[in-house]
């Protein structure tokens, strides 16, 4: 298969990212030295990691490993929760980048608010000394909520440029995509074909497959795009991979969108007020 040119979407700040990504959680070091490269000849650019995932030195490998020059990839890593606070954050940054080997990130979120800790206000002032710096060309966060954001922005006067949060047809998170919406905020869907819970086993989501001669997973991935979402699915086998990428060629109606989106609510999502992931 040729490699595909996925499209990209302009955040604000004018700092353009890839409509879709591969994500990299639960994949080892080895795992994601293997599958960046593999991924990049089918035309992936965007990496998502993490350092709560423990493969950041695995993803910066598989980049050098690429035949694809740094500049092209839009590389993200998120900061995990024992290092919110402001020199915490900015100590974590500086393992993240040596880790993954490179001398700036593309985009940095806060991986999640844990509000309990009182600290996310801090450590967004430290994501936003690094956007002035130059070490990261866009910030952002995960798993926050339009009060979290509301609250971030009005404090530190810099809004995030994504939100990067748990979405599917199962999961719709409607008001913080109404709000994203309404605020210029990119958001990414991780979990986006929630395999675990059985997601492209649903009727409705096979018989689309049938309708257009793709596989389940390709539906969902279609449902997102077609909303303005950008999933980041994950996988390590070369034929997923490809056609994971492979979404470009055909669309969803409408009314087969609403049909998708019909399944909100089948499954509950994790609720950023209590989860503590350190």
């Amino acid at each position: 298969m040729d490699a595909v040119t996925v499209p990209t979407t302009t955040l604000t700040g004018g700092v353009e990212m890839p409509r879709l990504g591969l994500g990299t959680w639960t994949m080892s070091d080895a795992d994601a030295a293997s599958a960046v490269p593999q991924a990049a000849r089918l035309g992936y650019r965007m990496i998502d990691t993490a350092a709560l995932y423990r493969n950041e030195t695995g993803v910066g490998e598989g980049i050098r490993r690429s035949d694809v020059p740094r500049e092209e990839f839009f590389v993200i890593s998120k900061l995990r929760g024992r290092d919110h606070g402001y020199d915490a954050a900015l100590k974590a940054f500086d393992g993240t980048l040596a880790r993954l080997g490179l001398d700036y990130l593309d985009l940095y979120l806060i991986h999640w608010p844990m509000p309990r800790r009182g600290l996310y206000v801090e450590t967004w002032r430290a994501f936003d000394r690094l956007r002035a710096d130059g070490r990261v060309r866009a910030i952002g966060v995960s798993n926050f909520t339009p009060a979290h954001i509301d609250r971030i922005t009005a404090e530190v006067g810099t809004p995030p440029a994504v939100n990067q949060i748990q979405l599917n047809p199962r999961i719709g998170q409607r008001a913080s995509r109404a709000y994203a919406e309404d605020h210029g905020i990119a958001v990414q869907s991780w979990q986006p074909l929630n395999i675990d819970g059985g997601l492209l086993d649903e009727p409705v989501v096979r018989d689309l497959a049938v309708r257009h001669g793709r596989t389940p997973a390709q539906i969902v991935l279609r449902w997102h795009l077609e909303l303005g979402l950008v999933p980041l699915p994950k996988s390590l086998k070369p034929e997923r991979l490809a056609s994971n990428i492979d979404v470009f060629g055909f669309r969803l109606a409408p009314e087969e969108v609403e049909a998708l989106s019909g399944l909100d609510g089948t499954a509950e999502p994790d609720d950023p007020e209590t989860t503590e992931i350190d």
